[in-house]
């Protein structure tokens, strides 16, 4: 099989309380699953695949262990693998590269059969405000983290599952607003050179469209709804799903 596709995901919240957790989880991984046996050559997971991640040295979460397991069926069937975590599953550190997964750092800029991809979650890119960059200074910080891994995981979990569902009920519904997003003009200003595409999830809302300098901002819908919400390259053309 000639593998030419490569496929682009974000925001599935596995393990988030809302809509049918369990439908949601068995969507994806039969979307893995078909993808899979197609002709992918690489799949970027860009962020927020967990809606809770916590990684102690010998415990990693429970929910969506059979996504796992279809990541680490694609790995060994020679499909490349790429995470760069979102704001949702930021505290991740050798598992994923333990199963042969690359994990990277927004934004990351790659070359996919002769065209430029500037890929990431999309959070702060560009700005963000004075709250937000706190939080994730306090979620970067080394002492917050050795701190947060003295809880005993039911109380860590049990923690950060629920923030998470109450940032969510809080902040759903959210509209990509265009020319006036941080994330527009950050991918309008990049220019070393400007890419051929920009890919990003975090937003929750599709949105495609032409910037200024030729290049296509293209940001992901999210999972949480139903559905089934993709971008693939084709080596050609690029379609959002």
């Amino acid at each position: 099989m000639t593998r030419t596709k490569t496929y682009f995901v974000a925001d599935v919240h596995l393990g988030l309380k809302a809509g049918n957790p369990s439908e949601r989880e068995d969507r994806f991984v039969q979307w893995l699953r078909s993808i899979r046996i197609a002709e992918t050559k690489s799949l970027w997971l860009l962020g927020d695949i967990w809606d809770f991640w916590y990684e102690y040295r010998d415990v990693v979460p429970r929910e969506g262990a059979r996504v796992v397991s279809e990541l680490i069926q694609m790995v060994a069937e020679g499909i490349e693998v790429n995470f760069i975590p979102g704001n949702h599953d930021i505290w991740c550190y050798s598992f994923f590269e333990s199963l042969g997964i690359r994990k990277l750092q927004q934004p990351q800029v790659a070359d996919i059969d002769g065209k430029s991809f500037l890929l990431g979650h999309g959070d702060a890119l560009g700005g963000a405000k004075l709250g937000y960059r706190l939080m994730l200074r306090i979620f970067h910080s080394r002492v917050c983290q050795v701190l947060f891994n003295q809880l005993h995981p039911w109380i860590a979990f049990r923690f950060g599952t629920d923030w998470s569902n109450s940032n969510r009920r809080k902040h759903g519904g959210y509209k990509f607003k265009g020319e006036s997003e941080p994330l527009y003009q950050f991918c309008a200003g990049y220019s070393r050179p400007a890419p051929d595409f920009c890919i990003f999830g975090h937003f929750h809302d599709q949105y495609d469209a032409v910037l200024p300098t030729g290049s296509r901002l293209i940001v992901l819908k999210d999972w949480i709804a139903g559905g089934v919400h993709y971008a693939c390259w084709d080596g050609e053309s690029l379609f959002v799903v």
